[in-house]
């Protein structure tokens, strides 16, 4: 479901009229390093019987990543005035590249917390400990959060801004109903521990 976007993203690269600057390299190396992981190498790793998906969310969420691959890579491979080499030292692209890689290791970790919890064979659900689930039902969607939060400073532009704000109306109703879930399956959930962010909510 997510291969347009690092698909559509790099075609922008290679036929964008922007000046190819170390700064426009970056920015595409992030972009291909988290969804190269999401659409090619997660799924594979995923354990248990895959879930049944309605074709029609399966066909959204492909439009979806191919409106967003366009929109970011058009953008900055095309209609932006383009990202010298200084780029690299500017504090928008410091800052969002901290955000997007802490946002990107909180996930991946996360997503690796939850894959040792249960052998493949075993079907039920199980209270996930350790890492950032010490203080928080939905690490992975925080991550995601920071990730592209960090993308929309690092770019410091119109459709980065729109992925950020999208991400967040999207995850954080996730995770208030994921957290509630645990709430009501396991009687032992950590009373302590908020949905999305630490310490607050």
């Amino acid at each position: 479901m997510e291969a347009p976007a690092p698909l559509v993203f790099g075609m922008f690269f290679l036929l964008g009229h922007n000046t190819v600057t170390i700064s426009t390299v970056a920015l595409l190396v992030i972009w291909e390093a988290h969804y190269i992981h999401r659409a090619f190498i997660y799924p594979f790793s995923l354990r248990g019987q895959a879930k049944r998906m309605p074709v029609l969310v399966i066909a959204l969420a492909f439009v979806f990543n191919m409106v967003n691959g366009y929109l970011n890579g058009r953008y900055i491979f095309a209609l932006s005035d383009g990202y010298n080499s200084e780029w690299l030292i500017d504090m928008r692209f410091i800052v969002g590249l901290i955000f997007f890689t802490a946002g990107f290791v909180i996930n991946r970790r996360a997503d690796l917390a939850l894959r040792k919890l249960r052998r493949p064979s075993e079907p039920d659900y199980k209270i996930p400990y350790g890492e950032m689930y010490r203080w928080i039902s939905c690490p992975n969607y925080l991550g995601e959060i920071l990730t592209w939060i960090g993308w929309a400073v690092a770019t410091w532009s119109l459709p980065g801004l729109a992925f950020a704000i999208w991400t967040i109306a999207n995850l954080v109703p996730r995770a208030r109903a994921h957290h509630t879930w645990y709430h009501e399956h396991f009687a032992n959930y950590p009373s302590e521990r908020k949905a999305l962010v630490p310490w607050l909510w």
